[in-house]
């Protein structure tokens, strides 16, 4: 579907459906609250961590049943693929995509990847460690109390991916001339 930009003048073409950008900013937001609040806030913590974690599942689901450009199958490439689009994107002459380009394809499956670890070791750790959520008695304080040094890594490492997430879209959005921030907010990307 085409659509004139705010100007009118460069004709533009419906990529990202409704679920697709609502999901990004909600995870934004809920990995957000996730990330800051720790144990300081304990509830918030865990039903951020509980969104963060149907968002999940709502996502694998729409990646087989969704619209085209929202399907795994649109933005899974070969590694080698992957490699050389990163090192032309840093080189400032990487191929332009309409859907996910093969970088972001790569960060969308590492990044469900991590925030399922995190979400399953917060579950066990608050499942152990407060013997509490869906996990509660199925395993020991010991073990809730072990995995938390693990969910904590996880959730760091899901961090320093997501900076350079943000990096990698900014880069793009230079070497491509388009703004990929509102690609994800309106839906609308130039042909």
């Amino acid at each position: 579907m085409l659509n004139p930009d705010r100007n009118g003048t460069q004709p533009q073409i419906y990529v990202w459906d409704p679920f697709v950008r609502l999901f990004h900013w909600s995870l934004v937001v809920g990995f957000t609250i996730a990330y800051l609040t720790e144990d300081d806030l304990l509830t918030v913590h865990v039903w951020a961590g509980y969104v963060v974690g149907l968002l999940i599942l709502a996502r694998v689901v729409w990646g087989f049943a969704g619209p085209a450009r929202a399907r795994f199958s649109d933005f899974i490439y070969a590694p080698a693929t992957t490699f050389r689009y990163a090192r032309d994107l840093v080189l400032f002459r990487a191929k332009r995509y309409l859907g996910h380009s093969p970088g972001g394809g790569a960060m969308v499956l590492v990044m469900l990847m991590l925030l399922t670890a995190t979400v399953v070791t917060g579950l066990v750790v608050y499942g152990g460690d407060q013997q509490a959520g869906p996990l509660a008695g199925m395993f020991t304080k010991d073990t809730g109390e072990a995995m938390e040094e693990v969910h904590e890594v996880i959730a760091n490492v899901t961090l320093a991916f997501i900076l350079a997430h943000i990096a990698a879209v900014i880069l793009a959005s230079f070497v491509h001339r388009e703004n990929l921030v509102r690609t994800m907010i309106t839906g609308y990307k130039r042909p």
